[in-house]
């Protein structure tokens, strides 16, 4: 038996070491967030119900979004060893610029929506990451304030859908050209909008209607109903101000006309680099290479488009050996973690973007959210990729990654 004795003071007390307490409740609610998903618990507590599920959902079934999510949850990683990666390089050119990690921020609609700080959050929060930051049409910040917010340091994208207006479409270019943006995405998997029953059943709309539910809902997050009627009046920074619903907006705003001939008519007129955003098969990937495009992005738009859409990480191997000799091949959907990022990066994507994690932190808490967010992709990819046993982006390849597989074909 051991011998036992008196604890002794001085032998305690270097035991014994109490944490500073964090006065600020935001920040100590963010400093506990330690994944993507625990941003997400405090967006839900903080944020109204449909602005909330207007980030969170996605179409019909929502089938779209859970089985890119599986994809990613379905890796399976496979280590080197006793490699040196004291020194670690996350960064690398993308679309001839320099990154410093291999994600950015997608383009997200209605954004002043979860937050009033909305898209000049994420434009100073990506600009001070030096990672890119992708407006939308549909954003509710002008192309002007968020070259601003972003400053010198900042790289911004803008995000095009082209209207059934084909001068107001490219009004919006140009203003984007000369407030410096140097890369468009063209959203081309939006011939009419999805079926995202969350916003139906919510009635979700800009600005918010008020209804006994929303009353109701006012009372339960009073500080965001503060924020919005306290800020500038929430409305689409691009557009006319529209009284219906979403869905109804976008019905009236979408072309289904659109073609590869529109896409090489805005292509002769934009100075920069082009993306076509929503690519979801090898032929199209194939053809877009054909047109000299400079990018792809595989998406089928974070699920809300088609419901039971392909799976973008499960296209990815496939269109990278098809294109990325010439073309970049960029990738979203799904994505939750910095592990995500990395398999997406070992399997031949040249960059990758986050929306819903980046909003998550938004509605957790405004700009200091968005650069918790950050944080915490950024650590998980570092640590991945040190326990894969790759100091830099380049030594990630497909023999890192097994994609296992729960859905075949029959």
């Amino acid at each position: 038996m051991p011998e036992r004795q008196v604890p002794r003071p001085k032998d305690v007390l270097p035991l014994i070491r109490f944490k500073k307490p964090v006065l600020n409740a935001r920040r100590r609610r963010l400093a506990a967030a330690l994944t993507i998903a625990d941003l997400r618990d405090i967006a839900q507590r903080r944020t109204p119900r449909a602005a909330f599920d207007y980030t969170d959902g996605a179409a019909e079934s929502e089938l779209s979004l859970a089985r890119a999510r599986q994809a990613f949850e379905d890796v399976e990683f496979h280590p080197a060893i006793l490699r040196d990666t004291s020194a670690l390089n996350t960064g690398w050119d993308v679309l001839g610029r320099r990154t410093a990690l291999p994600f950015g921020i997608a383009p997200t609609g209605f954004t002043r929506m979860m937050h009033t700080e909305g898209e000049r959050a994420g434009a100073a929060a990506a600009a001070s990451a030096g990672i890119p930051f992708a407006l939308s049409t549909m954003g509710t910040t002008t192309i002007e304030d968020v070259a601003a917010a972003a400053g010198s340091r900042g790289r911004n994208w803008f995000q095009l859908y082209v209207w059934k207006d084909r001068d107001q479409s490219m009004a919006l270019v140009e203003r984007a050209a000369n407030a410096g943006f140097d890369t468009l995405l063209v959203t081309v998997d939006v011939p009419v909008a999805g079926a995202r029953l969350r916003d139906q059943r919510n009635g979700f709309s800009i600005p918010p209607q008020l209804t006994a539910s929303t009353v109701l809902d006012m009372l339960r997050h009073p500080r965001w109903w503060f924020d919005l009627l306290t800020t500038a009046p929430l409305a689409f920074a691009s557009l006319n101000r529209w009284p219906g619903t979403v869905a109804e907006l976008l019905a009236v705003m979408f072309d289904p006309t659109v073609d590869y001939g529109d896409l090489a008519w805005i292509k002769e007129q934009w100075p920069g680099k082009l993306v076509v955003k929503g690519v979801q098969s090898v032929a199209d990937a194939k053809r877009l290479a054909d047109m000299g495009v400079d990018a792809i992005t595989l998406s089928n738009h974070g699920g809300r488009q088609l419901d039971r859409a392909p799976v973008p990480f499960h296209l990815l191997p496939e269109v990278v050996r098809e294109v990325g000799r010439d073309t970049e091949v960029h990738l979203d959907t799904g994505i939750m973690s910095g592990a995500d990022v990395v398999a997406a990066i070992a399997l031949g994507a040249r960059f990758t973007m986050v929306g819903r994690a980046y909003l998550y932190g938004l509605m957790a808490g405004g700009r200091e959210g968005v650069d918790r967010a950050i944080e915490i992709l950024r650590d998980q990819v570092e640590r991945t990729m040190r326990l894969l046993g790759a100091a830099s982006l380049q030594e990630l390849e497909p023999g890192h990654v097994t994609q296992l597989q729960r859905l075949t074909t029959r």
